[in-house]
């Protein structure tokens, strides 16, 4: 990975979004889809965005790379005076990270406005979002119910091999999204291959999957497309950060396309020369550099689970993440032996990010026409070398 990408990935996933307020990181991938005359934009009738390729692709079915623009994060109910503001929060956090938070106001002309967070308040109208009352550093003038807040954090930094940033879930995938797809991009101009990849991004994911849910009613995927959902988890001892994407199976919800859980392992297998966990006959040192993961991650759930339900063929590739929805010491907190939780930046893990983009790289032109179910060539050839002890009786 490229210093340039980590740039990029760094702008990215520091610009401020919230579900139903994700109109910053729309711009940025419009300025960025601007920038390549080859590459389309459409937008269904929910604001979602799909990208792809202008030239004409082989036929077969289209590889979708699918990732959500928002971000746990508060919108200005309303505003009660110069400095105390009604804050509706839009995502899953324990509320012991609320009192005495500090956060940031960010109005649409982009100014910074700390505050903290005083206590939890009755919604002044229905709503299905928790209510805080925010009192402001200083007073303002200019602050509209069209503002959005996040936590007060510091800015992104890479620290021994670490992405320190505000929302790697989900704008740290839609950077390795959008990295994979220069990637195809420079593949068909060598002409290594035609295959129809596109990227595909949600809204609104974080409030209960709105936005792919709209994709499901407005016929945004074809029926035929293969759809990687693309991750951040949260990253638990069996899933380390630190041990390459991982090719989730399922999630807290379901389980997902199963032959194309398998075509994606079975190409970051070929990727990295070797399974994801040891045999029982092998040593974990004999495991190859180029680390994946395969797993059941059952601690929440994803948008592959709105795509598999809606009879496309789904699954879901993800990157272990530290400090899941700005939760630092999460484990503490749930456990309850942390009297006073603080917010803190997200993190992933530098490698895990390249290994992604690699993945996805492989995936688009190889998902189109895959060869046989490796688990499939594996039963086969059990059968047919080890049959005959059958008849040992």
């Amino acid at each position: 990975m490229t210093d340039s990408d980590i740039g990029f990935l760094l702008e990215l996933t520091a610009i401020p979004t919230a579900a139903g307020r994700e109109g910053r990181v729309v711009s940025f991938i419009k300025d960025w889809v601007d920038r390549r005359d080859d590459l389309t934009l459409d937008t269904d009738a929910s604001g979602n965005l799909t990208i792809s390729i202008r030239e004409p692709s082989d036929p077969g079915s289209p590889v979708y790379f699918t990732a959500h623009l928002d971000h746990p994060a508060f919108v200005v109910e309303r505003v009660i005076a110069p400095s105390a503001l009604e804050l509706a929060f839009r995502g899953g956090v324990m509320d012991d990270y609320f009192p005495g938070a500090r956060v940031e106001v960010i109005t649409n002309d982009d100014k910074r406005l700390p505050g903290t967070i005083a206590e939890q308040t009755d919604p002044t109208t229905e709503s299905p979002y928790k209510h805080y009352l925010c009192e402001l550093d200083e007073p303002a003038e200019d602050i509209t119910t069209s503002d959005i807040a996040r936590w007060l954090l510091p800015e992104p930094s890479v620290e021994n091999g670490i992405i320190y940033t505000h929302a790697c879930d989900d704008l740290a995938a839609a950077a390795c999204a959008m990295l994979a797809m220069d990637r195809v991009r420079a593949e068909r101009a060598e002409g290594k291959h035609k295959a129809d990849v596109r990227i595909l991004f949600t809204r609104a994911e974080e409030v209960g999957f709105i936005g792919a849910l709209a994709v499901v009613h407005h016929g945004t995927v074809p029926k035929d497309a293969k759809v990687i959902a693309l991750e951040n988890s949260r990253a638990f001892p069996e899933a380390p950060i630190g041990g390459g994407p991982i090719v989730r199976v399922g999630d807290r919800l379901t389980i997902f396309s199963p032959r194309l859980t398998d075509d994606i392992a079975r190409i970051a297998e070929d990727i990295a020369g070797g399974p994801s966990t040891p045999t029982a006959s092998q040593k974990q040192s004999d495991l190859p550099k180029w680390k994946w993961q395969r797993k059941l991650m059952a601690g929440g759930a994803c948008e592959a689970t709105v795509f598999c339900h809606a009879g496309l063929d789904a699954t879901c590739v993800c990157l272990p993440l530290g400090n899941y929805h700005n939760m630092a010491n999460l484990d503490e907190a749930q456990a309850g032996s942390l009297k006073d939780p603080k917010p803190g930046r997200e993190h992933v893990a530098v490698a895990d990010a390249a290994g992604m983009i690699d993945l996805l790289t492989a995936c688009g032109s190889r998902l189109a026409s895959p060869p046989p179910s490796k688990t499939s060539q594996r039963l086969d050839d059990l059968w047919e070398n080890r049959r005959s002890i059958l008849d040992e009786r």
